[in-house]
């Protein structure tokens, strides 16, 4: 299962958990979050996927994100239509990674992703709440039984220690689990990630 750290914002502590090696390290470029970054990327381990977050963006901002912060993926955490993820996996490098995001709870229909299945990589899963994301909170992961696709996903919402066990259960099933999203239950304050914890999560 791949790990990862989303929010990233403050360099030395970039480069710190660059040092962890995740999978994948995401970056908000969604100027009302906390941890909207604008800076500038250090040089991080070639394993490590830089990502790029972006919310009901244009695709003009977004190619050019792409370019300027040498993205490998992209996770469209908005409204973002079918046609427009279609439209920007059309003007995208073939090699970067589309990763469409859905807000989930008990009432959740599944039903809707089936038109997406085509225009993206993956699919997260996060949890339904006020901001598009670092809500700190989870969703019942039981609600993923009724998963229909084989289209592989992140799973993301309020992850810390404590869900660790419960990550574990649920990487035992038949779901197409590809990836675990974890921001601000490892945080100091937004955006600055506590090492410790993140090393003893990644390493238990």
């Amino acid at each position: 299962m791949k790990l990862k750290i989303c929010g990233m914002k403050y360099p030395d502590n970039i480069l710190e958990v660059g040092s962890l090696l995740p999978d994948y390290m995401g970056f908000i470029f969604w100027e009302k979050s906390a941890r909207y970054f604008d800076g500038v990327i250090p040089n991080l381990p070639k394993s490590i996927k830089k990502v790029g977050v972006f919310v009901n963006e244009t695709t003009e901002v977004i190619l050019a994100k792409a370019i300027k912060y040498d993205l490998q993926a992209i996770q469209l955490h908005g409204h973002e239509s079918v046609e427009f993820c279609l439209n920007l996996k059309n003007e995208l490098d073939s090699k970067i990674e589309i990763i469409k995001v859905f807000s989930v709870d008990d009432d959740f229909d599944f039903e809707v992703l089936k038109p997406f299945e085509a225009v993206c990589d993956y699919f997260l899963f996060d949890t339904k709440g006020k901001l598009p994301g670092g809500n700190g909170t989870t969703f019942d992961w039981k609600v993923l039984e009724k998963y229909p696709s084989s289209k592989p996903f992140f799973l993301s919402g309020g992850i810390g220690i404590e869900e660790l066990e419960a990550v574990k259960e649920i990487s035992k099933t038949n779901l197409p689990l590809y990836a675990i999203d974890v921001n601000s239950k490892f945080e100091i304050e937004s955006g600055l990630k506590n090492i410790e914890k993140l090393n003893s999560f990644k390493t238990t």
